[in-house]
């Protein structure tokens, strides 16, 4: 049985969910619920300027 490392997807994860934070100026709680639903928090703001 081989362990696969994926380092990368969960670094590029981690990337989005830190600039998420930082483009958007989210206060604590709402940086905590990026965790789990950041392209959300980011398609709303892009939503904005497709209009």
């Amino acid at each position: 049985m081989k362990a696969h490392h994926h380092a990368t997807s969960g670094g590029l994860w981690f990337i989005g969910w830190l600039f998420t934070i930082g483009f958007l100026h989210l206060s604590f709680w709402k940086g905590v619920l990026a965790i789990i639903v950041w392209p959300y928090f980011i398609g709303v703001a892009i939503s904005h300027f497709v209009k």
